[in-house]
């Protein structure tokens, strides 16, 4: 595998809305550039990035892939994201690695929820972005429209590059608006034929590329109005585009058919020449605010931002060489860890496809094998006190209990999670000991149901899936006083132990003891004996067996006997008394309250109002998001019993762009209609694992 130094390299992430074509465009790049003998397609299962079985029997992406293609000496090495939402992991984790994103939207579906999410996180992250409409081949498709489209939505910046001339409805030729040349495809091959005669449009398209290049230079704009508008040279509308697209003041549009690779090598010369290499960038960002610059003379730095489990090879780590260069006959630091890691082998990534490599220069994406680096971990070399900030991934926000069908496999149940979590860091994981489950979490039912399904592919565990069960808990409205006398007589020494007692709410989640004994009628060091026997009754409460909390007990008065009384006799009555006594002072149940915040656009607000306050939600209040601009986060109360769901439907109101996270503040009590219920099914609640 050729080796490529940063300024012939071209890294970017294919992203946009699910079935936006992404994995087409991708076939067909490494088809035109002559990586590929033969073209996949989604729906056939057999296109080079959608390898996984799940992949392939969804008909989506799921998961990163990594493919390459080299295009006039430039190495370009793509990173073709997910587009389901529930899969959001793959988008985040490329376009981290990525200097450019590349936006995909259809001709005849134009912008969509993942084309306005994509852009968004790749602003965030201060990286180019580029727009490519695709399916230009099909019915009903509308460039124009498109175009349309993103300058609403993403201002003046849009600048188209490469258009179609479809004045009968389709498309007749592709123009490049930089030659201004127009070309048909055959089989890929371009022909130039005439330009369309008298198309004003295309003189219009022409003169607004030359007013955005002419804004990117002051010489250029002096150019430009002392000339009234007069055209550049192809070579200074390159400069000046790149210049621009680099800057982030133009956003490219070019327009392509992945399948009949009409376009596709105007959008690889658009990539090579308008995108910039990592040399051109301001570097990649570090724990402490400051930038590391792209430089291979430097000592080695690399960054893992992303990690494979595979049952067979081991763990695949995918790394983006920041400065030096990766050897495989080199040892690295781990500086997230602090501990020296030796790399195995180092490949170059077409899909499922590898190729050995011996190093690699900054800039450069590799899969490194016999790594036990995870996500987001910093490799140097010796002496290098580089460490790159970490990516931020969204939280868990959808929850299923899981329990391996066959008891064999409870011990292979734990590595499974294991690995599959440390893969995806959407995912999460939590064994619970109150209820006894295992919960996995994740971004939505699709999202958990592609790793149940992993879990039984790659690491042949069956599981089921269920509801997780809710952490309710028990306490006490009034005052009441109560007697506990445990007595037995069975020949030899007895047993006997007497207490009275008053029970009354109180504020700490533990049950509070108190003696307040006058004359001795129990002696102290029965005390400790009382107080156990209380704890140990306080697991199970009266009226479903969950935990009893915010109580407090005070020991009265008692009798003892001289001779059977007994330590265990004590531990017995005040277990007696605290039965009756929690019964006599009106018992209820306390269900668990998360404080949910859910980050949402103008239009869904009242909607999403009257889900919550349907769920018995209590709204907090409302401030415009911190960490997505142009949204607002909403603050409620919402017992945890009815958020199980609430991704789904927060989803749907919103339209893909709102999503919520969930956080136990409190437990309250439960309403009275709700109590029969829940002591109904209290036994699945609280039996043993």
């Amino acid at each position: 595998m050729k080796t490529y130094k940063c300024k012939d390299i071209r890294n970017i992430a294919l992203a946009g809305h699910g079935g936006s074509g992404k994995t087409s465009v991708l076939e067909g790049l490494l088809y035109k550039c002559g990586e590929i003998e033969r073209m996949g397609k989604v729906s056939d299962g057999n296109s080079v990035s959608d390898y996984d079985p799940e992949e392939i029997k969804r008909k989506i992406s799921l998961n990163l892939s990594l493919a390459y293609c080299q295009w006039k000496n430039v190495k370009i090495n793509v990173l073709d994201t997910p587009g389901q939402f529930d899969f959001a992991a793959g988008m985040y984790e490329g376009i981290s690695a990525a200097e450019s994103v590349v936006i995909t939207l259809p001709a005849k579906d134009g912008v969509q929820v993942g084309t306005i999410k994509a852009y968004r996180e790749a602003m965030k992250r201060g990286k180019t972005t580029m727009f490519v409409v695709t399916r230009m081949e099909e019915e009903n498709s509308n460039f124009y429209k498109c175009l349309e489209e993103l300058k609403t939505q993403f201002g003046p910046s849009i600048c188209p590059i490469v258009v179609p001339f479809d004045k009968y409805g389709t498309v007749e030729s592709y123009i490049n608006l930089l030659e201004m040349k127009a070309y048909t495809y055959d089989n890929g091959n371009p022909t130039e034929v005439e330009m369309p005669a008298s198309e004003n449009r295309l003189k219009g398209l022409r003169a607004a590329m030359a007013e955005a290049v002419a804004e990117t230079d002051e010489e250029l704009m002096m150019r430009f109005f002392e000339n009234e508008g007069e055209d550049f040279t192809e070579a200074e509308l390159i400069k000046g585009l790149h210049d621009g697209i680099h800057k982030g003041y133009i956003t490219p549009v070019v327009c392509c058919s992945g399948d009949t690779l009409a376009g596709i090598d105007m959008l690889l010369n658009t990539i090579i020449y308008m995108l910039p290499s990592p040399d051109e960038t301001d570097g990649e960002l570090c724990e402490n605010g400051s930038r590391i610059a792209y430089d291979s003379s430097d000592k080695l730095s690399a960054k893992v931002f992303k990690s494979v489990a595979d049952p067979f090879v081991g763990k695949l780590s995918y790394v983006k060489i920041v400065t030096g260069t990766l050897s495989t006959n080199g040892e690295v630091i781990n500086k997230t860890t602090n501990t020296p890691e030796k790399p195995g082998k180092l490949l170059a990534m077409q899909g499922k496809k590898t190729e050995e490599m011996i190093e690699a220069y900054a800039g450069d994406i590799v899969a490194v094998t016999k790594l036990n680096a995870g996500t987001g971990d910093t490799l140097v070399s010796s002496g290098n006190d580089a460490c790159f900030a970490r990516e931020s991934f969204p939280v868990p926000c959808f929850f299923k209990a899981i329990a391996a069908v066959n008891k064999n496999d409870e011990g292979k149940i734990s590595n499974a999670i294991k690995r599959i979590v440390e893969e995806d860091l959407t995912l999460s994981y939590d064994h619970n000991h109150e209820t006894h489950q295992r919960i996995l979490g994740g971004l939505g039912e699709q999202h958990l149901d592609a790793a149940v399904a992993k879990m039984k592919n790659k690491f042949g565990v069956d599981v089921i899936v269920s509801e997780p069960k809710i952490a309710y808990r028990e306490s006490i409205r009034s005052k009441s006083f109560a007697e506990g006398k445990h007595k037995k007589q069975s020949g030899g020494h007895g047993q006997y132990g007497h207490v009275k007692m008053e029970f009354e709410p109180c504020d700490s989640e533990t049950l509070v003891f108190e003696e307040k004994v006058v004359g001795g009628s129990v002696p102290k060091n029965y005390f400790p004996a009382v107080e156990k026997g209380l704890l140990e009754s306080a697991v199970t409460g009266v009226l479903a067996g969950y935990p009893v909390v915010n109580i407090k007990a005070t020991l009265l008065d008692g009798s003892y006997h001289p001779v059977d009384s007994s330590e265990q006799a004590f531990k017995m009555a005040a277990h007696l008394a605290f039965k009756k006594g929690m019964t006599d002072a009106s018992p209820c149940l306390l269900e668990p309250i998360c404080l949910v915040k859910v980050v949402l656009d103008d239009d869904s607000t009242g909607d999403v109002i009257a889900v919550l306050n349907k769920r018995r939600g209590t709204i907090l209040g409302m401030n415009p998001s911190e960490t997505e601009k142009g949204m607002t986060e909403l603050l409620a109360n919402v017992p945890q019993s009815e958020i199980t769901d609430l991704a789904t439907v927060i989803r749907q109101i919103t339209r893909g762009f709102g999503y919520f996270t969930a956080e136990f503040e409190r437990y309250e009590q439960l309403p009275q209609n709700l109590v029969d219920e829940v002591v109904a099914n209290a036994p699945k609640n609280v039996e043993a694992e």
